[in-house]
């Protein structure tokens, strides 16, 4: 018989019984444990748990572990290990030794975790069915307590049409149009069509706003605040609001709903629901809908908020650096001493060419060489760290194999003045010159600043004698000067003798390309 004392609707509950018969726990042959005093515990969403008084355990336990857990129902437990002949079960065991009031049957009884045992023998007897563990519904339920574990927002959105579908609302159709901070791309719509194993994900630029399709659709109407949209899709093909519910139609759909998600900081997104039963939603679906459109929004808030931060870091610090700061490395002094190839590039003749092409000009010349010269870096396994000024600070660290870093380095700075010399003839800007300098060594990568306001750079002797090394090519007319260590992985460098650089304190051994 099933148990509905904590069914659907009603309060959280638990119920602790004696079992009325032996009761025998297993793993292969091993008997762990056997009792007539077994008690069983029947609690709200769990499945029913069989707890044995100490005394009827039946194979060695240890003493209790390091390791607690606390529920607000039971009280804190405390686990011990299993000992068997061939092997120990860890924290295999756990009890309430204070358990709380509502949980005082079980007070000092021994529960088993799943992996400890393989077979539980109830001697002829049986327990009781659980009615499907919710007090709110199974929509709601699941938006409470199973959401949140979902790690993408492709997961959650084929997860929720999934629930709507257990709930009994008939969507055939669901997406989720979630506006972005992010450089290069407005937002990402996730859809989800009912048959289809994988959630469709795109990611329109910007140019989206100015897009007739986008101009005249529900998308728009709804995320420029004018509220919801509802058309039941039997109406003739002139009377539709959008072109978007002629094509759901010929689809098989019969009724559309749009409904603004709106963010915490007034964002307002969009999630478009299209249903194929023949009478369309119904007043009791859309209104659970509405309902819980509030809470849909918080979740794909967190994972928006997770991709902005992604986003934004990668774009102000590099990949590397932005999965560092991520990962936790946000305090001063945070950081690794790293061997690295360093490389300075430095834009030849700025101020002149400012001068000469006006300030929006120079801007755009200026965006078209540190983009040239970040996609030879990225290209060639490095990371920009920073635009300083006119110039680019790019690390290339060592993972294993020095010479490598080095022949990268050397292959981004060819790259980079090679496709900065071969613009296409479509460029309007005038040539664009650099002075590049790489150097070799250890530094410091890491959080560097106040206590306030801090940047993720590299600091040491390697990056000085990058930038001074560039500075020099300037003078005698060379695009690309390396350090000896550099230098010693590429046969293409003519020695330049040691240099005295400015603020390095030994002579360097220099070439040039």
């Amino acid at each position: 018989m099933k148990r509905e004392q904590f069914a659907a609707g009603q309060h959280y509950g638990i119920d602790i019984r004696l079992f009325e018969g032996r009761v025998r726990v297993l793993r292969g042959d091993v008997i762990l444990a056997e009792s007539t005093r077994a008690k069983i515990m029947y609690e709200t969403r769990l499945k029913p748990q069989i707890y044995v008084p100490l005394d009827d355990i039946l194979v060695p336990l240890s003493a209790q572990t390091e390791l607690k857990t606390f529920c607000p129902f039971k009280g804190t437990a405390r686990y011990r290990d299993v000992v068997l002949p061939d092997t120990d079960v860890p924290n295999g065991v756990w009890s309430y030794d204070d358990a709380l009031p509502e949980s005082r049957g079980i007070n000092g009884y021994i529960g088993f975790l799943p992996g400890t045992y393989t077979k539980v023998e109830l001697g002829g007897g049986s327990l009781e069915e659980m009615a499907d563990g919710n007090i709110s519904g199974p929509l709601v339920d699941w938006l409470m307590r199973g959401a949140a574990f979902l790690p993408t927002p492709e997961e959650f959105t084929k997860a929720l049409a999934e629930k709507m579908l257990e709930s009994g609302v008939a969507i055939s159709r669901m997406s989720a149009m979630i506006w972005s901070l992010h450089p290069m791309i407005v937002g990402k719509n996730y859809i989800w069509q009912k048959g289809e194993d994988e959630i469709r994900t795109f990611a329109p630029s910007y140019e989206l706003h100015d897009h007739p399709s986008y101009q005249n659709s529900p998308l728009h109407h709804v995320s420029a605040g004018l509220g919801g949209v509802r058309q039941k899709l039997s109406v003739p093909e002139k009377d539709m609001q959008f072109p978007i519910m002629k094509d759901l139609k010929e689809e098989g759909a019969t009724d559309y709903v749009a409904m603004p998600l709106q963010f915490s900081n007034g964002q307002i997104n969009v999630l478009t629901l299209a249903s194929d039963h023949p009478n369309g939603f119904t007043t009791a679906n859309l209104g659970l809908i509405f309902e819980i459109s509030s809470v849909i929004s918080r979740f794909f808030e967190v994972f928006t908020q997770r991709e902005n931060a992604r986003a934004l870091l990668e774009t102000y610090v590099g990949r590397r650096t932005g999965a560092r700061v991520l990962g936790g490395e946000i305090r001063r002094g945070d950081g690794d001493e790293i061997d690295a190839a360093i490389m300075f590039c430095d834009l030849r003749n700025s101020t002149g060419l400012e001068e000469k092409l006006g300030r929006d000009a120079y801007l755009n010349l200026l965006n078209q060489f540190f983009e040239t010269t970040s996609d030879a870096v990225e290209e060639n396994g490095g990371e920009v760290l920073k635009f300083i000024g006119d110039a680019v600070l790019a690390v290339f660290p060592v993972e294993g194999n020095a010479a490598l870093a080095c022949s990268n380095a050397t292959k981004a700075a060819r790259q980079a003045v090679q496709s900065l010399a071969n613009l296409p003839d479509t460029c309007p800007l005038p040539a664009i010159d650099c002075s590049i300098g790489l150097s070799y060594g250890r530094v410091t990568f890491g959080n560097v600043g106040s206590r306030e306001r801090l940047d993720f750079t590299v600091i040491g002797a390697p990056a000085n004698i990058a930038a001074r090394l560039g500075d020099h090519g300037k003078t005698i007319g060379r695009s690309i000067v390396v350090s000896a260590e550099v230098a010693a992985h590429d046969s293409g460098f003519q020695p330049l003798g040691a240099l005295s650089l400015h603020n390095v304190s030994e002579p360097i051994e220099s070439f040039a390309l």
